[in-house]
């Protein structure tokens, strides 16, 4: 017997319509890979979220997606609550729940959506983790102290991190052929392929000449449509290779003090705001969809206020009688 497909129940008659939880995810995780053309890293993510809301839900609530009820899908919630999940990530499966049922409404596989009514749980307020100047200028010459990878190479990422503001994604896709003649600005795909300019100053771009030069000693790379980094065998360098070569020069052997990718962008941010940035400017640079993403480093730049006034303050710090 044929598998049943989301798009091939859409066309049954409302009474006949029976498809499983895993069936309609299929199908889900087909259209936004292909005609939504989402990231490779956003499928993964969708799929392990409806695969653990499938292992989550009864058996006979799973075999058949017009079955599943709000009840449901809050008591499934409360299971990854139970676990001591954190916000963050139980939000993220709401997200995808709500996205996998939306779709299930928009092909008729469910007269009525159960994930409508579904509220995310209320996040902690934290703001994000950014470094101190002296700190970047330390980690952006760790390579030069220690050759533990790639002097040229890693001297080169951790400068164009900072310079730019880019997410560790966009600097891992970046060809030669994405740069300016002078190397002091790119072309950058970010989230919803929305492409942006992002900007390099001269430090940044002197360090990128040099890995290049390098590189080309190295291997005799070609200039044109290669990855801009690679690894120590001439392949395209991943984002979970940059990671890594970051977390070696943040970690015992380099500052010890490790920080993330994303760490840059925060540092980036947080000094734009903090040097007097247009909080719009900020957000086009960053490739922010929307503006309340980017005012969050304007709060940083306020608590950095607070905190040096209570460091310089003679009773700043004292405790009041």
């Amino acid at each position: 017997m044929a598998q049943k497909t989301a798009s091939s129940v859409a066309q049954e008659p409302t009474a006949e319509k029976k498809i499983s939880v895993q069936e309609v995810t299929a199908d889900f995780l087909a259209y936004i890979a292909t005609i939504r053309a989402l990231s490779e890293n956003t499928v993964i993510n969708y799929k392990n979220d409806l695969t653990q809301f499938a292992s989550l839900l009864p058996p006979e609530q799973c075999a058949s997606i017009s079955a599943v009820t709000p009840e449901d899908i809050r008591q499934c919630i409360g299971k990854l609550s139970k676990e001591k999940r954190a916000a963050a990530s139980i939000n993220r499966f709401i997200a995808a729940v709500r996205t996998l049922f939306s779709y299930c409404k928009k092909r008729g596989c469910i007269e009525n959506n159960p994930a409508s009514e579904i509220k995310t749980v209320k996040l902690p307020k934290r703001l994000p983790r950014f470094m101190t100047g002296a700190e970047v200028d330390k980690l952006c010459a760790e390579p030069e102290r220690h050759e533990l990878l790639w002097q040229t190479r890693d001297k080169a990422l951790f400068e164009m991190f900072y310079s730019s503001g880019c997410r560790v994604s966009e600097l891992a896709s970046l060809v030669l052929d994405d740069f300016s003649a002078g190397f002091d600005s790119a072309i950058v795909t970010g989230k919803g392929k929305k492409d942006r300019r992002v900007y390099f100053e001269a430090d940044a771009q002197n360090a990128l000449r040099m890995y290049l030069k390098d590189r080309r000693k190295r291997f005799g790379l070609q200039d044109t449509d290669r990855a801009v980094f690679v690894n120590q065998r001439g392949k395209k360098l991943t984002v979970g290779g940059i990671t890594y070569i970051l977390s070696r020069y943040s970690g015992a052997e380099g500052t010890k003090h490790h920080v993330s990718p994303h760490s840059f962008r925060h540092t980036f941010a947080t000094a734009m705001i903090t040097n007097g940035a247009d909080v719009r400017i900020v957000q086009e640079l960053l490739g922010h969809s929307s503006i309340s993403t980017t005012q969050r480093y304007t709060h940083i730049s306020t608590q950095q206020l607070i905190d040096t006034y209570n460091k310089a303050h003679p009773h700043g710090g004292s405790e009041k009688s």
